[in-house]
């Protein structure tokens, strides 16, 4: 088939990559974001999936919405039969959906339908689940609705952040998406409704939901902390002032602390919970570098009973 291939971030790069390996389908084009401010210049940087098309030589679309005339008279020029996406960041309007004859399959992070929305991955680790996936489905104008395609499942580990999780389903999603590919053009592989059971949301997280409770169990706190990590960043307040938790770590053997009372050793700082103590391993204060907490804690000379929190 001809594909245009639309996708913004790193984590879609391995399923564009993925295609242009398959060597069966032609990605004619790529659609994805404008070119954003980043850095301390503020300068302006394409998206990781227009530095892999432009490397690849394949023609990259930046319209600044999906519904611009512009980019959809060139849509129908290439007359692509599908579009394969991945983490585009922009709703498709009908009129686009429309132009390719197979429609736009979707590689989406979860297991539909469980995990509807921006921030599937950061969902699936606050919430405890111990198996996740990826699916493939049609897009249609509802969100993360439409039927799917395929599926595969992936194992949560103990200490997965956000950031190792969608890595490794990034690359498994990729060759969901490319088998996909394959099964819609030779008719092997039907779309499959959703079940009505089941649906639950995934919103973009927002700073304020990585604000740390330490009032909460500790295994909350844990999960907290990995679904926020990498972005946009579990935080605590230490004096006034954010302190991010970059990496923490469950303990079972410390429940002398109060919610949110601090206990630095010489190698090792607790801090107290609803239930047991958690482990506090890197931390960032704010307008510094990551650093260990151990570190951290020599630095700032934590006083005996002194918390973080509220």
């Amino acid at each position: 088939m001809k594909l245009v291939f639309a996708g913004t971030p790193e984590v879609a790069v391995p399923a564009l990559d993925a295609l242009l390996a398959s060597g069966r389908h032609e990605v004619a084009a790529v659609v994805t974001r404008p070119d954003a401010p980043a850095g301390r210049g503020r300068r302006l940087v394409a998206s990781p999936v227009a530095e892999r098309a432009e490397e690849a030589g394949i023609e990259v679309l930046k319209p600044e919405r999906p519904r611009d005339e512009a980019f959809l008279a060139r849509l129908r020029e290439i007359a692509p039969d599908c579009c394969p996406v991945v983490a585009y960041g922009a709703l498709l309007p009908r009129v686009a959906l429309d132009i390719p004859a197979h429609g736009w399959v979707n590689l989406h992070f979860s297991l539909l339908p469980a995990w509807r929305g921006a921030a599937p991955v950061q969902h699936s680790l606050m919430a405890g689940d111990q198996v996740t996936g990826a699916s493939t489905f049609q897009i249609e104008e509802g969100l993360d609705s439409g039927p799917v395609y395929g599926v595969v499942t992936e194992d949560v580990r103990p200490t997965d952040t956000s950031g190792d999780l969608l890595t490794r389903l990034a690359f498994a999603g990729a060759g969901l998406l490319a088998a996909t590919m394959d099964g819609i053009e030779d008719g092997t592989l039907k779309a499959v409704p959703q079940p009505a059971e089941g649906i639950t949301l995934a919103p973009k997280i927002q700073v304020e939901d990585a604000h740390v409770d330490f009032a909460a169990p500790a295994l909350r706190v844990d999960r907290v902390i990995r679904g926020c990590t990498p972005a946009p960043g579990a935080w605590t307040l230490f004096r006034g002032e954010r302190l991010k938790i970059v990496q923490a770590a469950l303990v079972t053997d410390r429940t002398d602390l109060a919610p949110g009372e601090l206990a630095a050793g010489k190698n090792n700082v607790y801090v107290g919970t609803g239930s047991h103590a958690v482990e506090l391993l890197w931390v960032q204060p704010q307008g510094k570098k990551p650093m260990k907490a151990a570190d951290w804690a020599r630095g700032v000379r934590i006083a005996a009973g002194e918390r973080v929190g509220a």
